[in-house]
């Protein structure tokens, strides 16, 4: 058997058929339908066997050229995000979406080591929840609370 040359594009090749006979799996209980008439499936397996193939074809050219090696895994910041969606999701009922961003932006903007709390970055923050706020609660009305169930007297 041939060795494994580029790690990264081999593990990127796996996923992305993992993905794709996953996405196939899902939409084969879906019509197809023809070219001139889609049916709900089409798109998900032509997407699906597209992906797959992409990942085919990765996992061939991991065979036939060298990368650079795979780096440990950071988990500090992998740790660090995945604590701040939990958090977001657990707060935003009990906080309300201003707040519950604001948590979400500091603990997933602390597993950076170039972050530093200043004026910027809060000025930045703040911008970034309001325009979540006019977004998804003002334009798409998504229903989300402004403030949340501790906060509310």
């Amino acid at each position: 058997m041939p060795a494994i040359r580029a790690r990264k594009d081999f593990w990127a090749g796996m996923l992305y058929v993992a993905f794709g006979l996953s996405a196939l799996a899902i939409a084969s209980g879906y019509p197809m339908g023809t070219t001139a008439r889609m049916g709900p499936g089409y798109f998900p397996i032509l997407l699906g066997a597209v992906l797959a193939m992409f990942g085919v074809a990765a996992i061939a050219r991991s065979f036939m050229r060298y990368g650079e090696a795979i780096e440990p895994i950071a988990w500090k910041p992998l740790a660090l995000v995945t604590v701040a969606v939990i958090a977001f999701a657990w707060l935003l009922p009990r906080l309300g979406l201003p707040l519950s961003l604001a948590v979400l932006i500091l603990i997933s903007a602390s597993s950076s080591s170039h972050f530093k709390l200043g004026i910027k970055p809060l000025l930045l923050m703040v911008a970034l929840i309001a325009f979540c706020v006019l977004l998804f609660i003002e334009a798409l009305g998504v229903p989300m609370p402004l403030v949340g169930s501790w906060l509310k007297g």
